[in-house]
């Protein structure tokens, strides 16, 4: 049994902004829809409803992503400090047995001719 006792701030932080962000891009046609429906319904009243929509489209994966990061950094120092006071979390790890490699490459002997 291992037991995983501090993580490193800026790695989470940095994989959570690029998970957030790309979660962030599942949101980009949604806006991009709206925005259309919107420069088509009320051209009248809001001629730049469609520049907002994707505006938003754009805006949205870099907005997640910087929260991503925000969010990972707080809770990576968090569980750095939990960890301290009631230790961390317990992993089981199985190791494989590796294939043996031959220390020289493995070539046959030259056959001699006939």
């Amino acid at each position: 049994m291992h037991i995983l006792k501090s993580v490193g701030v800026m790695s989470v932080a940095k994989i959570m902004g690029l998970v957030y962000g790309c979660l962030g891009l599942i949101f980009v046609p949604i806006f991009l829809l709206i925005g259309l429906v919107g420069s088509m319904a009320g051209q009248q009243k809001t001629p730049f409803a469609g520049a907002i929509g994707v505006f938003l489209a754009v805006l949205m994966p870099l907005f997640y992503g910087v929260l991503g990061f925000i969010m990972g950094a707080i809770g990576a120092l968090l569980y750095n400090l939990f960890a301290n006071l009631v230790g961390g979390f317990e992993l089981e790890l199985e190791s494989r047995a590796a294939l043996p490699v031959a220390p020289y490459p493995m070539i046959p002997p030259p056959t001699p001719g006939i």
